[in-house]
């Protein structure tokens, strides 16, 4: 027999509990367990919410809920614009399993009408709705990620073999500043591998050319030049406004330094390294409870045992690899999100068809002299001495010629 949409709103109503504002609120409070579901369309979210709600818009309640709500006890007020919508969405619920169901009557309107606390979403412009689309439907981003990464400022040191795919994807993503650091030129040899770069820039800053292509995928980043080489006059001043530091650089100088200044200053340190057919990524976050590259790398190998791009070569399609999972990561830090690689290091060789994509997991060095139990260095040092010093360690070298050179 067919039924009529009262007949259905009936049936729901005979099985899902009705409670009034007052009777949420109390529940939200005294209740830490109760979820709160608004299931209104996205247009309607982003022109004000309860704070404690969590968006599942109805089209995609029943695919989404059980991510949100695993457990099928929890307690579960469901809400619309005025109550109808949601009484539909907790009778669906309620045939999923669902036990412990309440629909708010009155709604987000009765919400608001009683003086109740509620926010509004950051206001995306009609060019924004469609550029990160694909961002709003993944429920770990949305309009709250989106909005995140509209107001991150991550910090690229070295803007060319890893920092292209890094600064092209963080630009695409709408990462809303992009800081790059970079003292060289374009040069033609840089082409195989520098896809931030064109022909016709050679001879051009590095920064100003990553500036073109970055304004030309997404014109709304604000792209910050810092044409300067990185040093420990200028290292704490720099970072300091950024929220994520990405090193794309290729030297051990450089490594050693953004690294200690990352950990002073408590940023996390994405990093990434490659080598002819080799490369890495891992992050680098002491304040998260993780290893630094100190910990790793406890001293520079000698230089005969870390050549550089020029002098040991790298396939050209590699950095785009180690970039692009520098990029996530970073992206993964700012969302807030997953596991950030923090603790672990993502190894590829890609000449082997077995054990391409290795793990491997890197512990924090509690007698670390720079992110240590009782560190002994406490501030920035000339780091060019430092890795101009003595043989290091020989059986830290191979990891260091292997595992650690990023080429430029």
């Amino acid at each position: 027999m067919a039924k009529t949409s009262k007949n259905l709103l009936d049936e729901a109503r005979s099985r899902i509990r009705a409670i009034d504002v007052e009777e949420a609120r109390r529940m939200l409070e005294e209740h830490p367990g109760t979820v709160l579901i608004d299931v209104r369309e996205s247009d309607e979210w982003r022109q004000g919410h309860i704070p404690q709600a969590v968006f599942v818009p109805r089209g995609f309640l029943e695919l989404r809920i059980e991510e949100k709500v695993p457990e099928h006890q929890t307690p579960i007020i469901v809400q619309c614009a005025a109550g109808t919508r949601s009484l539909l969405a907790a009778r669906s619920l309620a045939e999923m399993g669902y036990q412990n169901l309440y629909n708010l009557t009155g709604g987000f309107n009765a919400w608001k009408d009683r003086g109740l606390p509620w926010t509004a979403e950051r206001a995306f412009t009609p060019e924004e709705l469609t550029r990160y689309s694909r961002h709003f439907v993944i429920p770990e981003v949305g309009e709250r990620g989106q909005a995140k990464l509209l107001d991150a400022k991550v910090l690229l040191l070295g803007a060319g073999a890893l920092g292209s795919s890094s600064a092209l994807y963080l630009a695409a993503a709408g990462v809303g500043t992009i800081g790059l650091v970079d003292f060289d030129v374009v040069d033609l040899s840089n082409l195989q591998r520098q896809i931030i770069h064109a022909t016709e820039r050679v001879g051009m800053p590095k920064t100003e050319s990553a500036k073109i292509s970055i304004n030309a995928v997404n014109p709304g980043v604000k792209v910050i030049r810092h044409d300067v080489r990185l040093s420990s006059e200028n290292a704490m001043e720099i970072i300091k406004d950024y929220d994520v530091v990405v090193n794309c650089g290729d030297n051990f100088p450089a490594r050693y330094l953004i690294n200690d200044a990352c950990v002073f200053a408590g940023k996390p340190l994405v990093d990434g390294a490659i080598f002819r057919f080799e490369g890495n990524a891992t992050v680098f976050y002491p304040a998260k409870g993780g290893p630094c590259y100190r910990c790793l790398y406890p001293e520079p190998a000698p230089p005969e045992m870390a050549p550089s791009c020029a002098e040991a070569g790298v396939l050209g399609a590699l950095p785009g690899i180690i970039g692009s999972m520098e990029a996530l990561e970073a992206m993964k830090l700012i969302l807030g999100v997953g596991e950030p690689l923090i603790g672990s290091m993502v190894y590829f060789d890609t000449l082997t068809g077995r054990d391409y994509v290795r793990v491997l997991k890197i512990r924090r060095n509690p007698d670390c002299p720079v992110c240590g139990d009782h560190p002994t260095q406490t501030g920035l040092i000339d780091y060019e001495a430092f890795c101009g010093v003595g043989a290091a360690a020989g059986a830290a070298a191979n990891g260091h010629a292997a595992g650690a050179v990023a080429a430029g």
